[in-house]
């Protein structure tokens, strides 16, 4: 089974399961990110949004809970990647990130990327009206307020996920450098691996761990080098805000 096949089977049956659970309640449900894009870096996860018309209870933020836990029981692995929010229309509508009415009221730090990307059709439609009628288009302040916050993200994870943070700090660099952001991992990685010859083979390594392909000796050599890529990213994005005549201080 394909990946696309795969996400089609576990999006069919998350929005029934949201459907018996929410009833009217339910507004739109919206796959985004990895799953929305043709490339041959594999899916890690399922990134979404739920929209609702009105807040949820405790009754059905428990049945929620069971949904997931029945998805990742019943579609492993992917099932079990469900990376998402459940959002309020209202703040949907908004360009302030908004809080989910899920899992500690996580707020969706990203909210300007995502609505590009979805603007921009980079989405799959599970149920409820065209985005577009949804989701704002995002000013290139909170678009680069989003991508710095995705920088911090990186940072944080260096070595719990390696072979990402490297692809993502693949994306970062192109984004800043050229204000496009609804590209992928794949196409940002291969426009980094011929643009970048110096870490040709640290971006290789990641695509290749990434597609659970790599060695342990691989792995061991991303581990090791991560942290100096991130730093290279780092001074290269610097430059570039410099250039356009901003500076933004990063933390080590």
């Amino acid at each position: 089974m394909s990946i696309s096949q795969e996400v089609k089977i576990i999006g069919q049956a998350f929005v029934n399961g949201l459907k018996r659970i929410l009833g009217e309640k339910l507004y739109g449900t919206y796959i985004y990110g990895a799953a929305a894009f043709p490339d041959a870096v594999p899916t890690g996860d399922i990134d979404y949004h739920v929209i609702l018309q009105e807040k949820l209870n405790n009754s059905e933020r428990r049945e929620l809970e069971m949904l997931h836990e029945s998805l990742s029981e019943q579609y492993p692995p992917l099932g079990g990647e469900m990376d998402g929010y459940y959002i309020l229309l209202c703040d949907a509508q908004r360009s302030t990130p908004p809080k989910s009415q899920m899992w500690q009221c996580a707020t969706d730090e990203s909210w300007a990327l995502h609505c590009e990307h979805i603007r921009a059709g980079r989405h799959i439609i599970l149920h409820g009206p065209d985005p577009s009628t949804i989701y704002s288009r995002a000013s290139w302040s909170d678009i680069e307020k989003a991508l710095f916050g995705e920088l911090d993200f990186v940072e944080r994870h260096l070595h719990k996920y390696p072979d990402f943070c490297i692809l993502n700090l693949c994306r970062l660099i192109f984004s800043f450098e050229t204000k496009e952001i609804v590209v992928s991992k794949a196409q940002t990685s291969e426009w980094a691996f011929n643009a970048l010859p110096e870490w040709k083979r640290h971006i290789e390594l990641a695509r290749k761990s990434y597609s659970n392909q790599a060695s342990n000796e691989e792995k061991h050599f991303m581990l090791s080098e991560v942290s100096s890529f991130f730093k290279f990213a780092h001074e290269r994005i610097e430059k570039t805000q410099k250039t356009r005549g901003k500076t933004k201080e990063l933390r080590f």
